[in-house]
């Protein structure tokens, strides 16, 4: 086993133990609620197999699901932003960049950085959240989910990433 795999099973299991014995039972205002485990998803390097990135990220959303009790709706969400993250990550980079380049604060700045984060943050959210209630009745709610969980979702990013950076 190469270093990336082990530090990817180690990341895997951290974040799922932190979600589902944490970040599960924090609801700020009722209805905000931290998705930290996106944050795996977020950062395959530039070059990483597609295939590799959904076989990740359905593992991920299936073992999130049973902790947490959302049948299929994590690993369907996931499953949409691995798919979309490669494309999403190469609009920021230059064609003569490094084959390897991981997203981060630091390889990408911050503005761009935090702009990739957010639009992947929100669909994760805006999927999930729309699976999960699966009606538009309570359409406010529904957007102070998508809203909330977001907004708490970047902030807890951002300061891994700053944390990790020193």
């Amino acid at each position: 086993m190469t270093t990336d795999v082990i530090n990817r099973i180690v990341t895997f299991v951290v974040l799922c133990l932190v979600q589902s014995l944490v970040l599960n039972h924090i609801h700020i205002f009722g209805f905000a609620t931290p998705l930290l485990y996106i944050y795996m998803v977020l950062q395959f390097r530039r070059n990483y197999p597609k295939w590799g990135i959904l076989l990740w990220s359905f593992m991920l959303g299936v073992v999130i699901d049973t902790f947490s009790n959302t049948p299929g709706v994590t690993s369907a969400s996931l499953l949409v932003v691995g798919a979309v993250q490669p494309y999403f990550f190469e609009l920021f980079l230059q064609q003569d960049s490094a084959e390897d380049l991981r997203p981060s604060l630091i390889s990408l700045g911050f503005a761009k950085y935090l702009f990739y984060i957010f639009v992947l943050v929100l669909l994760y959210c805006t999927l999930f959240f729309t699976i999960e209630t699966f009606n538009f009745f309570n359409w406010q709610q529904w957007l102070e989910c998508i809203g909330g969980s977001t907004i708490l979702t970047i902030i807890l990013i951002l300061t891994i990433e700053t944390v990790r950076k020193k």
